[in-house]
């Protein structure tokens, strides 16, 4: 049993230390301003909570991020902060719906639940509390926030436009993007993800039941 849950943390911290590092790989997309960068590090924190349950995913999201705060944040942790918060959200959402049928369609429910409810858990995370905290931390206002959107979306004019025309639709896409290859991927990473638990857990079965008979 000791085995089996040494096994299954290894395998978390590994997931983790890949999302640390996908975090460095962003992508601009001209329709949203340059500081919005897509990058797919919540993958392998969905691959975890699929495989090991949500709690799992909430553990990779909570340490690829005091990875980057530690190692690489150019916003005293307020951007990790977020990123963890949204990506909480999402595998949380995933993870209980999955957990119910782990089946094809479930996973495609699962899924698309969290991505819809990490776009609206971004637009509350910005409103209230990520553009308030640069605003007042790092002395970078919300009104330049506002005029750098407004140059590549004329349609963002004020803090409410900003939420439904750039927060809401970068992460409806971002989500998109991270659970088509979450869908893609996890079929084949899962077997290796299980195999090695299977094992021990069967070996600690066999175990259990020969000290049983021992006993008699």
């Amino acid at each position: 049993m000791k085995n089996s849950k040494l096994n299954k943390n290894i395998k978390i911290s590994l997931l983790a230390v890949i999302a640390f590092l996908l975090m460095f790989i962003e992508v601009s997309i001209p329709i949203f301003p340059e500081f919005l960068k897509i990058d797919i590090s919540d993958l392998p924190a969905l691959i975890g909570t699929f495989a090991f349950g949500p709690i799992a995913g909430v553990i990779i999201e909570f340490m690829k991020n005091v990875l980057h705060g530690l190692f690489a944040s150019t916003t005293a942790f307020i951007g990790e902060f977020a990123n963890f918060l949204v990506g909480s959200m999402m595998v949380i959402t995933a993870g209980l719906i999955y957990n119910r049928k782990k089946d094809k369609k479930c996973a495609v429910i699962a899924l698309i639940a969290g991505t819809l409810v990490m776009s609206l858990g971004a637009a509350i995370v910005n409103l209230l509390v990520l553009l308030p905290m640069y605003e007042k931390v790092l002395g970078f206002p919300i009104s330049s926030v506002i005029g750098m959107s407004s140059k590549v979306n004329p349609k963002v004019i004020n803090l409410g436009t900003l939420i439904i025309w750039a927060i809401i639709p970068f992460n409806l896409i971002k989500g998109a993007i991270v659970c088509v290859m979450t869908r893609l991927v996890y079929k084949s990473v899962s077997p290796i993800l299980h195999k090695e638990q299977i094992k021990i857990a069967n070996e600690d079965f066999e175990k259990n039941i020969n000290n049983s008979i021992g006993n008699k």
